[in-house]
């Protein structure tokens, strides 16, 4: 059986996405996003309007549609994560 992805993985996923579409500068879509991290439209709304609230993304509006950016906080706490990740997995523990 899979393990399920904790909410900070699924965040982390979001993030990345958003990091990882960043070539023209515009964002990416939230439609791009929900195949990326694989979330239903509802649940995808409700994270990505924390992560606004918090900062680690930013919303824009290119050519009438809605799309996010990764902020400069959103890539610290993806570093962040990534770091204790590796110290977590280093002493045998999966996070």
């Amino acid at each position: 059986m899979a393990a399920y992805r904790t909410r900070v993985r699924i965040v982390c996923d979001v993030l990345e996405t958003a990091r990882e579409d960043m070539q023209d500068g515009n964002g990416t879509s939230v439609t791009y996003m929900l195949r990326r991290a694989n979330l239903s439209h509802p649940r995808m709304t409700g994270i990505l309007g924390a992560l606004v609230s918090q900062g680690l993304l930013e919303q824009a509006t290119y050519r009438g549609s809605c799309r996010y950016r990764i902020s400069q906080s959103g890539r610290e706490f993806l570093q962040a994560y990534y770091s204790f990740t590796r110290f977590a997995e280093s002493f045998g523990l999966s996070i």
